[in-house]
């Protein structure tokens, strides 16, 4: 029987599609994608009642992306779809085609930020991309050959032209201007992705000087980065580049543009704390009181700023399809949430279908920039007040693969909150994943998130502190409560306390 299955992450379809990697063999073969695309096919003709659909489809810069795509148009046609075929496009734009032009669905072959080797499929209808448990169901019908036949038929289209044109008349509505970033100079680093067309569609369009953008051309072997606004490399490259070009504002995408950090003139990174206090303190300016949602890994000095911005700073679970149904949940609760974001530079704004669009962010951050700097002041000036920890580590911990790895770290998480009840540490109230303490001054002065990992047998330790060596007062008060689990690799905790 066939096991696709193996292939689920999360909300989205993933794995090998090239050779070239030690012990990485093919598993997203031609076999399992024309399945799994008939599979969504016979999906959406349950969930919708019909069994006519147009669907659009296009792919990022990936080596094995037009391998993907001839399999699934392949499928579509063999389903009686009108397909759609949108070739080099980004994850946010594929969704967009179910409003701009009114496909029935979409779908963008990705990896994201993955290694070059990997692919996947992310699926979308109007209400948005797929949940976990849809894809599971799509891949079990897959793995069971449902599906509908007809004759369907594709045609070519050149979407992105469509979607630049809507994110720049979105700047000029709002501008009420037709060049407002003329005079600016702003540049584009695409990592090689697919985030190239945001410099001359979207940027030249509205008037900004773009020369200095680098990486633009896509190239799926990711010669210069990887494509990832959380990489320090990536963001060193456009951070260098800024200082040198002397430009005014700096752009980088990831792969499929689904995310986007930035840096702003003096070379400095806007990303993780920093991005999420701008765009809340643009959006609390247009209207207070809204709540914020985040994931797990925010700074308290994060949950200040957006306090005195007006607004509440809602820190829920890791992974943008939980702080993106959780804001959404907010809504229609009847509390006003206008943003759900993760400092991986996922940003999902309810303005704009809470989709996760970094090309969309970007172009709401350029709109205050342009308001700015007819007043001489720059987009920093808002987050001026943002106060950062002076530490702040990441320490991963490896379980014992041989282990129930699920099991055992809950049972750690859960006697972490015994042993943090018994020994009067503070555990962080409205606490949504893993276990968070807070430790006064004289016991660090920060806090510490200890977590499981969304995927892997991995605990991931997160310490933040406003002091110099609070970070290792705080983990070496932790190491002593996990030195009694043997299936739990401690060494990098250890090395870090050396």
């Amino acid at each position: 029987m066939k096991d696709y299955q193996k292939l689920r992450s999360g909300s989205d379809v993933r794995g090998v599609a090239l050779e070239g990697i030690e012990n990485e063999h093919i598993n997203l073969t031609d076999e399992a994608v024309y399945d799994i695309v008939r599979a969504f096919v016979y999906y959406l003709s349950l969930k919708m009642n019909k069994s006519s659909f147009t669907i659009a489809i296009g792919h990022d810069s990936r080596l094995s992306a037009k391998r993907i795509e001839e399999k699934a148009v392949e499928a579509l046609i063999d389903s009686g779809v009108y397909v759609k075929r949108c070739h080099l496009s980004t994850t946010p734009s594929m969704f967009m085609t179910t409003k701009l032009i009114n496909t029935d669905a979409a779908i963008e072959i990705t990896a994201s930020h993955l290694p070059y080797n990997k692919n996947g499929l992310k699926f979308f209808t109007p209400s948005g991309g797929l949940e976990a448990s849809d894809i599971k169901e799509i891949l079990s019908y897959a793995e069971e050959s449902r599906h509908i036949n007809g004759t369907g038929h594709k045609e070519d289209l050149d979407f992105m032209s469509i979607y630049s044109k809507h994110l720049v008349d979105i700047v000029r509505n709002k501008t009420n201007e037709e060049k407002p970033l003329k005079g600016l100079k702003i540049i584009v680093d695409a990592g090689n992705g697919a985030g190239g067309f945001y410099a001359k569609d979207v940027l030249e369009v509205l008037g900004a000087d773009t020369s200095g953008s680098q990486f633009l051309e896509p190239d799926g072997h990711f010669p210069n980065h990887i494509p990832n606004p959380e990489n320090k490399d990536a963001m060193a490259s456009i951070s260098n580049r800024v200082k040198e070009v002397k430009a005014d504002f700096g752009i980088i995408f990831d792969t499929d543009v689904d995310r986007a950090g930035a840096v702003d003139d003096l070379g400095e990174e806007i990303n993780r704390n920093r991005l999420i206090a701008l765009i809340s303190a643009i959006l609390l300016e247009e209207k207070t009181g809204g709540i914020i949602v985040t994931d797990s890994l925010t700074s308290d000095g994060l949950t200040e700023f957006i306090k005195e911005k007006g607004g509440i700073h809602h820190r829920f679970k890791r992974g943008y399809k939980n702080v993106i149904d959780e804001s959404i949940r907010l809504n229609n609760e009847g509390n006003y949430s206008p943003l759900a974001i993760e400092t991986s530079g996922h940003a999902a704004l309810k303005e704009n279908y809470f989709l996760d669009d970094g090309a969309y962010l970007i172009t709401r951050l350029l709109i205050k920039l342009a308001e700015l700097n007819k007043k001489g002041l720059k987009l920093r000036s808002l987050v001026e007040d943002l106060k950062s920890p002076l530490e702040a580590v990441e320490i991963r911990m490896n379980f014992d693969t041989s282990i129930d790895f699920t099991s055992y770290g809950l049972n750690i998480l859960e006697d972490l909150k015994t042993y943090a009840k018994e020994n009067n540490l503070s555990l962080t109230p409205n606490n949504y994943e893993g276990v968070r303490i807070d430790f006064d001054k004289d016991s660090g002065d920060g806090w510490l998130l200890l977590r499981m990992s969304l995927h892997d047998p991995i605990m991931p330790l997160n310490i933040e502190s406003n002091v110099e060596g609070g970070a290792r007062i705080i983990a070496s008060k932790l190491l002593v409560f996990l030195k009694q689990y043997n299936f739990l690799n401690k060494t990098n905790l250890e090395n870090y306390l050396k």
